[in-house]
């Protein structure tokens, strides 16, 4: 059997994996070449650690991008941005259908798998779909942050910054080319607005998108209908924003807004709730937030973006069918039931079962850090409240929002090869590794006499 027919055969969740570790091993070669990086270079280690970060549209860095790397070596942090925001599968399909090529069965499968909870035949025309939105908010956002940028530098840096940080805000990554990310933009109206915007775009996800752009077409003509999943996103998002935002405000009001006008307030309440979620910007020194503040933003990285978004996470409609089977058992509905819809009882198992595996990997990589660290003595100059950072750390890089609270580049090797592992399987899906480990069949098991047991 050739290489190539061995590939065609593997199953869609172990292609999406292997695409996206392709993408990254290449994307660390070209960071580690003399062109992409100033003065001596960088290691390996951190070469690696920056692909991984910008393929899985993470944002945690261990060096500074805006610094360390060359024009040349940002524009390839730029390229695996996109190729990660958008899926290696999704750029593969349209490459191939630009070329006049069919794609393979398992292709469409894996497609199906990203995009869409249900088969559908116009797999092409949802990849166009999603392509031609990608560039054109892209193109938007670009638009106006080099008007916002405009008179800060000259006009071709003003627009080198803003495609990157329009691209990086879209595809939910959090890359940023200042030291202090956009701390210094906190009071700017117009950067916060159109940052917000693009993270919010971006994390709702291609399905719902395309969902709506099929409403404004179609919605004069005839009734259109809105499936669950968009309406659950749409709804869940908003309350996450306004949930977020509204704690933020309250527990930060003698913190880092301490003094500061209402407006301020607002402003940089609305941006934390957001970016927290997925994106990774930050706008106000996150190191600096009270434990309370810190423990929403870790919830709201946990649930992170919506499915088939450029965000990671458990996702918005987990939560949502969490909330959904909590309140039927408490009332002793025998089903979930969602804007007048049942849900499959298996989606409601899998979502449960997807809660408590990420839990258990989220724990499994705090201790594995600890224990690392308590082994090669490097706990020794680590602040009294490390379990908490590393909680942080460990849930940004699983919902791949990218926000730190400083320990990224102080982490030991084996500390950054757990972040590279969790930044991979928050990006992939814990339900994709999971496939890829005990297969997509069913299975049964052996059905035996029941005996109740007292729980609560």
């Amino acid at each position: 059997m050739t290489f190539r027919n061995k590939i065609l055969k593997l199953n869609p969740a172990m292609l999406i994996l292997l695409s996206f570790l392709l993408v990254i091993f290449s994307g660390t070669v070209m960071l580690k070449i003399p062109a992409s990086t100033t003065a001596d270079g960088i290691s390996w280690m951190d070469a690696l650690f920056t692909s991984t970060s910008a393929v899985c549209v993470t944002g945690l860095t261990v060096v500074d991008t805006g610094t360390c790397f060359t024009t040349f070596g940002q524009c390839v942090v730029l390229a695996l941005i996109q190729i990660g925001g958008l899926g290696i599968m999704t750029i593969s399909v349209a490459l191939f259908h630009w070329l006049g090529r069919s794609i393979s069965f398992r292709q469409r499968r894996a497609m199906q798998d990203l995009f869409s909870s249900k088969p559908r035949e116009d797999i092409f025309n949802l990849v166009k779909s999603i392509i031609l939105l990608t560039v054109c908010v892209e193109f938007f956002g670009a638009v106006f942050l080099t008007i916002h940028w405009s008179g800060e530098f000259t006009f071709g840096k003003a627009v080198f910054q803003a495609v990157f940080h329009s691209v990086s805000a879209f595809c939910n990554a959090g890359f940023a080319l200042f030291p202090d990310n956009l701390m210094k933009y906190s009071d700017s109206y117009l950067l916060n607005t159109v940052i917000c915007s693009l993270i919010v775009i971006g994390g709702i996800g291609f399905p719902v998108l395309y969902d709506l752009q099929c409403w404004f077409k179609q919605h004069k003509i005839k009734r259109f209908r809105f499936s669950v999943q968009t309406k659950t996103v749409l709804l869940t998002t908003l309350l996450l924003i306004l949930f977020g935002a509204f704690f933020i405000c309250i527990i930060e009001r003698q913190g880092f807004q301490e003094g500061k006008p209402v407006s301020f307030r607002i402003l940089t309440s609305i941006f934390q709730s957001i970016t927290c979620r997925t994106a990774g910007f930050n706008t106000v020194d996150i190191g600096s937030l009270k434990d309370a503040t810190v423990i929403i933003m870790i919830f709201l990285m946990f649930f992170g973006a919506s499915p088939g978004s450029c965000g990671g996470g458990v996702k918005t409609t987990t939560l949502a069918l969490l909330v959904g089977f909590t309140l039927s058992g408490i009332t002793r509905k025998t089903r979930v039931n969602m804007f007048k819809k049942s849900i499959p009882a298996e989606t409601v198992d899998r979502s449960i079962t997807l809660v408590l595996v990420s839990i258990g990997i989220i724990g499994l990589i705090i201790f594995m850090m600890l224990m690392g660290d308590s082994i090669s003595g490097h706990e020794v100059h680590r602040p009294q409240n490390i379990f908490l950072m590393y909680l942080f750390e460990t849930v940004s890089a699983f919902g791949t929002v990218g926000l730190s609270m400083g320990v990224t580049p102080d982490l030991s090797i084996w500390g950054k090869f757990m972040i590279i592992m969790m930044m991979i399987i928050g990006r992939v899906g814990v339900l994709t590794f999971s496939y890829i480990i005990v297969g997509t069949g069913p299975t049964n098991g052996i059905e035996r006499s029941e005996e109740n047991m007292m729980i609560g």
